[in-house]
C-alpha cells in the first residue's frame, strides 16, 4: 500500500491529463516447487482523476493476466471402427500459454467488438494466428476447440465480474494459476475504460519459475532434447522390464 501511495504522488506531481492507474500485483515471483496445488494472484491497484480526486465509478476495469504465447498444433479427433484417431489438424503460431480476463461487468457491456479484438478483451477475441492458408470456418472450430481444452485444463479463464472496486478508488481481481501453469514471464495488464474507449493502461509483469529437481529436469529438457528423449525412452522400457519380471515372480 506504502507503494502504490507514493506512484500515485509522483504521477499527480507529473501533470498528467490522462485519469491515474496504478496496479500492482500480490506476487512478482511464483515459484513451483514439488507438491505445487495452484496459487491465488491478487492483481489490484488504484484510479483516479488527474486533479486525484476519486474516479474508479466513471470508469469499467479490465485486467488481463497473459502467460508466454508459443506455437501450437491443435488435431481434431474422429472415431474409425470405434477407434478414435487423429484427424485434421492446424497449427497456431501465437497462442497464450495461459490467459485470463476478469473485468467489472460484461466485456460486450463494455466495448464494441472492433475495441474487444484489438485488445483482446475475452476468450472469444484471442488473437490466435494460424500458420499457413486455412479455411475461416475451420479456424473458427479449431480456436474454439484449443479455447475449451485450456478452460477444461484451467489455463483460460474469463470472469465478467471479476473486479470489484471499493471507495471508489481501489479496484482488485484474483485470479487462480493452476498447477500445471506454465513457467515463463506473464504479463498483468490493467485498463480503465470509459464509454467504450480505453483512457489508460498499465502492465507489470510476474515470472513464474520451477526450482529444485523439477527446474533441473526442465533445464535439461530445453538444453538437451535429444538426449532427454533417449533418456526417457530408456527409463520408460525399464520399467516396463522390471514390472513385467516382478510380475512373473509372483
Amino acid at each position: 500500500m506504502r507503494v502504490l501511495l507514493v506512484l500515485v504522488a509522483f504521477v499527480l506531481l507529473s501533470g498528467a491529463r490522462d485519469p491515474i492507474l496504478v496496479p500492482e500485483v500480490s506476487q512478482h515471483e511464483i515459484r513451483l516447487r514439488q507438491g505445487f496445488t495452484g496459487t491465488e494472484l491478487l492483481l489490484f491497484g488504484a484510479i483516479l482523476r488527474p486533479d486525484g480526486t476519486r474516479a474508479a465509478a466513471e470508469y469499467d476495469i479490465v485486467v488481463i493476466l497473459k502467460g508466454p504465447t508459443q506455437s501450437i498444433v491443435v488435431r481434431e479427433k474422429q472415431k474409425v471402427a470405434g477407434i478414435w484417431v487423429n484427424a485434421d489438424s492446424t497449427e497456431f503460431r501465437s497462442a497464450p500459454s495461459y490467459y485470463a480476463v476478469a473485468s467489472t461487468k460484461p466485456i460486450a457491456e463494455i466495448v464494441d467488438e472492433k475495441t474487444a479484438a484489438i485488445y483482446e478483451l475475452g476468450l472469444s477475441w484471442l488473437q490466435l494466428s494460424p500458420i499457413g492458408t486455412i479455411d475461416p470456418e475451420e479456424q473458427v472450430r479449431f480456436a474454439s476447440g484449443l479455447v475449451d481444452l485450456n478452460q477444461r485444463h484451467g489455463l483460460y479463464r474469463e470472469d465478467s465480474v471479476g473486479v470489484s472496486v471499493s471507495e471508489q478508488v481501489l479496484y482488485q481481481a484474483r485470479i487462480f494459476l493452476p498447477s500445471s501453469v506454465p513457467i515463463g514471464t506473464y504479463t498483468a495488464e490493467t485498463l480503465a475504460i470509459s464509454k467504450g474507449r480505453v483512457v489508460a493502461s498499465a502492465s507489470s509483469s510476474v515470472e513464474v519459475k520451477k526450482l529444485g529437481f523439477e527446474r533441473a529436469v526442465a533445464d535439461f529438457a530445453d538444453e538437451s532434447a535429444v538426449l532427454y528423449g533417449i533418456l526417457a525412452v530408456v527409463i520408460s522400457v525399464s520399467m516396463g522390464w522390471i514390472a513385467g519380471r516382478l510380475f512373473a515372480l509372483v
